[in-house]
């Protein structure tokens, strides 16, 4: 019978950061759990950001898989959180790219080179001022002004009052401006 000083406590009483370095040096069942532990904060956020349910669930299973291979590039294992927050966000921007080219009419003209950098400038630029708000202020701004929930439907999702809501989102949308001013 092994020594039980030994044996290594269950995975449930690790904190993440102990999680990550033993998945690090390939321990399976320290990987699965940091999967499961990750993929419900991991699918929420894809569901703020993403334009469709399915795209967040399509998101959602590939940070997830990202987290399950690359592991081991992660350098330090507090930033778990933030890097699956940048995977998620990353592949949700992904997803809308992709919806977008081929939901986007054909017109007879393509747009010049300098119309597709300014456009490419102007989605990172409001990418980045977003990514910059408090989480409340971004998951309320998204669900708001980018999904076009209703008041009531944003206050339910995010489990607020209505009068809440919409102090938050006010806060969001002066903080968004003046990130988008500062990125400018």
């Amino acid at each position: 019978m092994p020594d039980k000083a030994l044996a290594s406590p269950p995975f449930g009483k690790l904190t993440n950061e102990q999680l990550v370095d033993a998945a690090q040096r390939g321990d399976a069942g320290a990987i699965s759990e940091l999967v499961a532990r990750s993929h419900v904060r991991v699918r929420r956020f894809a569901h703020m950001l993403c334009s469709t349910p399915e795209d967040a669930e399509e998101a959602t299973q590939e940070a997830l898989i990202i987290l399950y291979r690359k592991i081991g590039t992660l350098r330090v294992a507090a930033a778990l959180g933030s890097w699956m927050f940048q995977v998620t966000r990353r592949e949700c921007i992904r997803r809308s790219k992709i919806a977008l080219r081929v939901h986007a009419p054909r017109t007879e003209c393509e747009p010049s080179a300098e119309e597709v950098v300014i456009a490419r400038l102007e989605l990172e630029r409001i990418a980045s001022s977003i990514a910059q708000l408090e989480p409340e202020q971004r998951a309320v701004l998204v669900l708001r002004d980018v999904h076009g929930l209703s008041g009531a439907a944003t206050a339910e999702r995010l489990g607020v009052s209505r009068a809440a809501m919409k102090s938050r989102l006010h806060r969001a949308r002066e903080h968004f401006r003046s990130q988008l001013a500062a990125n400018w």
